[in-house]
């Protein structure tokens, strides 16, 4: 399993794609996520995503918040909190609102932090515009 995180255990998720799961293609949803196994293509929810430490993704993601302890390979877009943990590796560009990396997680790629994740004419864009432009 991943490692705990007290407030995103995926117990409210809407899905999850489990350990013995690969999926290849798009995936767009609007609830929480949570990937144990394996995602070949593109990822994107409104809502909170979790990559569990098995989990192996190779896809362009965009979501609401997320915590990850399992290894991206593509672009990462947080409209919001990205926590990444110990275990957790990603190899791409990284844009979020605010991160949190724990000792140990590996980054490889350009990473922009703060509250202006994207901008749009002249205003700061909400979560869910900055979920929806993502290039998904």
């Amino acid at each position: 399993m991943f490692k705990e995180n007290p407030n995103k255990t995926g117990k409210n998720a809407e899905t999850i794609i489990g350990q013995s799961v690969k999926v290849e293609g798009d995936f767009v949803g609007d609830g929480d996520v949570v990937v144990e196994g394996v995602v070949i293509g593109n990822l994107k929810t409104q809502n909170h995503l979790t990559i569990g430490s098995e989990a192996k993704i190779q896809a362009e993601i965009a979501a609401g918040s997320a915590f990850v302890a399992g290894e991206i390979i593509g672009n990462v877009k947080i409209g919001d909190y990205l926590e990444l943990t110990a275990t957790g590796s990603i190899d791409g560009d990284i844009s979020a609102g605010s991160i949190s990396i724990e000792r140990g997680a590996k980054i490889n790629g350009k990473v922009s932090i703060g509250g202006e994740v994207t901008v749009k004419n002249g205003k700061k864009n909400s979560v869910k515009e900055v979920v929806d432009e993502a290039s998904v």
